[in-house]
């Protein structure tokens, strides 16, 4: 009886330990195949991940412990060529690690949104890190929303990192549930709304980062009581209404980092705390008086509020605006005075100025009378008479170039100021290299944008340049100037027409404000933007004499509601060669600055401008909207390696540089390779060997004339033809204008054999087809000869 027991005993036993390895085993082969399955869903390049070797231990991020998953960190690996031209977030075999306590994908690419699963499935996790992986749409309901039972299942999270995403909505208030978390940052995002109070529920939470947002609304009580609080930032955002008492914080004993900068916060400074160890207030509309400037703060920053006896502060007219639009009481303390001081001020300044312009207003009539004398001298001199032909080499308009013919509407400084909210910071498009860019809204409610021009900071001639080529010539495709403002002494200021879309900068991609998803230009819109901008050049470049543009680039290429083209920067516009004849020339005669050329009247030709613009080509071919703005030697690199991949004859190598977010079907694809043809020919180290403009705007009108022959031609001569169809039908056009005009360029054949304009099925005999293969592809296309070289061409 004894014996049978330990025999039932021990079969007992037996089964429970087969059990459990059987268990094992199970779990172990569900991982081994989750995590080949995240190695193909991320594009994990298989030498990091070998297939044939433990992962344990042996794959780089893949942390275990008794053979279990317990850590991914994909953060910095390598990926496939397919990985990185499609990243998405496809990580639903995570959901087989039911140990993982750690996944980290900094700065990892996974566009796409977190799945709904992720806070249901990995309920051991306590580490997820999430930043810089362009990550979209909003907080999903497992992490945060409707579904708070969901946070039961996330209750050891410690770390919690969404930051510079694109994330936006609110910030789910479940997220207070979290007990365990001790940093959170959601920065760099573009979430809304109000900062939930529940936020404030979190007892262990240490570091919280909430900056560079769109929240609003006061901010909650509740989060100056958490005792573990160190540091706490929500700058840049748009919260408002009285700072909560400092005295009140419960932070740590190590003292705590507080940012409450740039955002709207009002009223008094209440009390201070030596808990502190630095807190920056800067940026805000706090007013009154800091009893010992600050000083019971262990490291303070005041400057831009509305305080008194503190330095680098708002101006009084900013700080009553914003009080009285909230119909707050504005604590001016002793401005009043400060008002009586200044009354006394603009009498004397009145009356001084009113004896220096009577002063000035004589000297400018006995300028005036003398200009006039030797007028009159001049022209009896000349044989000439009064009202008669101006001699060629006169300028009928005035001599001084400040006295440039009124663009628009004359606005006064006053009403500029009022347009811009006395050019509020909130209002700064971006800082140029012309002047300030800042959004305005007229009168009648019209958006616009204005530039501001410090004198003080820019020379005189950023903006007298623009007035005076916009009163002298007129075309559809240069930015339209609504006004000017030029009764300031320090600023002068231009009025232009806003243009909805922006520039070619910042529409070529663009986070979709539906989805949160990043969006590219369509090719039809891009072969419309490069027709477009080329319009404007060739108009340019056709004035007498031609006028350059000198600083093409993808932010002076201004788009409106339809995409339609305005060329912008147009400070920099310059007359081509030396002339002297005029007030536009005198003006427009400026040396190249040192990264457009070599200086000198030699390096001011339009065929500067058609480098530039094939610069603009390249990005619209590969996306790269960076090549443009800049000419370091890693840009010249990459273009350098760019123009290998454009020939005539393997259109499959574009394939290799083409946006990869560009959808297009064969026909399309030929035209983006007829443009990177066009953009290389612009790119000729040989200024001379550039194409001209209204050239460049022909082919990109109808750019499939250029890579196709016609339909008559048979299968081989039509190989052969689309091969060398840019040489004859567009390289041959440009050769033959430009021998027409006395810009001979050698074409590299034999005196005896004749260059037809296009060559093809129609009339090419022997001796075309051998006078095109003997052509050296350097002259046409020519390889790259080293970026340094491109634009030292032009003196030679």
């Amino acid at each position: 009886m004894k014996m049978k027991s330990g025999i039932t005993v021990s079969v007992v036993m037996m089964v429970l330990f087969l059990l459990v390895e059987l268990t094992m085993s199970l779990s172990l082969r569900v991982e081994w195949s989750a995590l080949l399955e995240l190695r193909s869903s991320l594009g994990i390049r298989g030498k990091i991940w070998h297939k044939k070797v433990d992962p344990c231990g042996n794959w780089t991020g893949v942390k275990c412990r008794n053979d279990r998953v317990v850590g991914i960190n994909v953060s910095g690996l390598k990926r496939t060529r397919l990985g990185r031209l499609n990243p998405s977030f496809e990580v639903d075999s995570l959901q087989n690690f039911t140990l993982l306590e750690s996944f980290n994908a900094s700065g990892f690419m996974l566009n796409g949104s977190i799945p709904d699963w992720f806070g249901e499935k990995l309920g051991a996790l306590q580490v997820l890190d999430l930043s810089s992986c362009s990550i979209s749409s909003v907080i999903p309901d497992s992490l945060g929303g409707s579904v708070p039972d969901n946070f039961s299942n996330l209750g050891n999270l410690t770390r919690l990192d969404l930051s510079n995403n694109y994330l936006s909505g609110s910030i789910p208030p479940e997220l207070g549930s979290l007990s365990k978390l001790q940093n959170l940052n959601l920065s760099d995002n573009a979430f809304t709304g109000s900062v939930p109070s529940q936020l404030g529920n979190l007892s262990k939470l240490a570091e919280l980062d909430l900056r560079t947002n769109s929240f609003s609304g006061f901010l909650p009580d509740s989060l100056w009581s958490m005792p573990s609080l160190h540091f706490f930032d929500v700058s840049g955002n748009s919260l408002t209404g009285p700072l909560p008492k400092l005295s009140g914080l419960s932070v740590s004993s190590n003292g705590g980092i507080f940012n409450l900068s740039n955002n709207l916060f009002y009223g008094s400074v209440n009390g201070s705390t030596s808990k502190i160890q630095t807190i920056d207030l800067s940026g805000n509309y706090l007013d009154g008086v800091v009893q010992g400037g600050g000083g019971g703060l262990s490291d303070v920053t005041l400057s831009r509020n509305c305080l008194q006896k503190i330095p680098n502060q708002r101006s009084l007219e900013d700080c009553r605006m914003f009080y009285l639009q909230r119909n707050l009481t504005f604590a001016n303390g002793d401005h009043e005075s400060k008002k009586n001081n200044k009354r006394v001020i603009f009498i004397l300044a009145g009356i001084f100025g009113g004896f220096g312009f009577i002063v000035l207003l004589v000297l400018v009539l006995i300028l005036v009378l003398k200009q006039c004398h030797k007028s009159k001298n001049l022209e009896t001199e000349r044989g000439t008479t009064n009202g008669g032909p101006v001699t060629e080499g006169e300028s009928p308009t005035p001599k001084d170039p400040v006295f440039v013919t009124a663009v628009g509407e004359s606005f006064t400084f006053e009403q500029i100021l009022h347009f811009t909210g006395n050019f509020d910071e909130a209002n700064l498009i971006k800082q140029g290299h012309s002047g300030d860019f800042f959004w305005g809204v007229l009168e009648n409610g019209a958006t616009v944008v204005i530039k501001r021009v410090d004198l003080s900071l820019f020379k005189k001639e950023s903006y007298i340049v623009e007035l005076e080529l916009l009163s002298k010539v007129s075309h559809a495709r240069l930015v339209p100037i609504l006004g000017q403002c030029m009764d300031n002494e320090k600023n002068k200021c231009i009025v232009y027409k806003y243009m909805i879309n922006g520039d070619l900068a910042t529409s070529l991609h663009r986070v979709n404000g539906s989805d949160g998803k990043l969006q590219s230009m369509d090719w039809i819109t891009r072969l419309k933007i490069a027709a477009g901008a080329a319009e404007g050049l060739a108009y340019l470049h056709d004035c007498s004499p031609p006028l350059v543009h000198r600083d093409i680039r993808a932010s002076s290429i201004l788009l409106d509601d339809k995409f339609e083209v305005r060329l912008g920067s147009l400070s920099e516009v310059t007359t081509q060669g030396d002339f002297h004849q005029n007030v536009v020339s005198r003006v427009f005669s400026k040396p190249l600055s040192s990264n457009q050329g070599n200086p000198g009247k030699s390096s001011v030709t339009c065929a500067y401008d058609v480098y530039c613009f094939g610069k603009i080509l390249i990005e619209l071919v590969t996306g790269n909207i960076d090549i443009s703005k800049s000419d370091d030697a890693t840009t010249k690199d990459w273009l350098e390696q760019t123009l290998n991949y454009i020939t005539i004859y393997d259109k499959e190598r574009l394939a290799k540089i083409v946006d990869p977010s560009l959808i297009v079907d064969e026909d399309l694809l030929e035209e983006v390779w007829a443009m990177a043809i066009v953009a290389k020919s612009c790119l000729n180290p040989k200024p001379s060997k550039r194409p001209p403009m209204k050239h460049v705007l022909k082919a990109l009108e109808n750019p499939l004339k250029i890579v196709r022959e016609e339909s008559f031609s048979s299968a081989k001569l039509r190989t052969t033809s689309s091969n060398r169809s840019w040489s004859t039908a567009f390289f041959g056009s440009w050769r033959h204008s430009s021998s027409d005009s006395g810009a001979t360029i050698r074409e590299g054949t034999s005196s005896g054999n004749k260059q037809t304009g296009r060559s093809g099925s129609h009339g090419s005999g022997g001796n075309d087809h051998s006078s095109s293969n003997k052509r050296s592809s350097n002259e046409v296309f020519p390889e790259p000869l080293g970026m340094q070289d491109m634009e030292n061409g032009e003196a030679r």
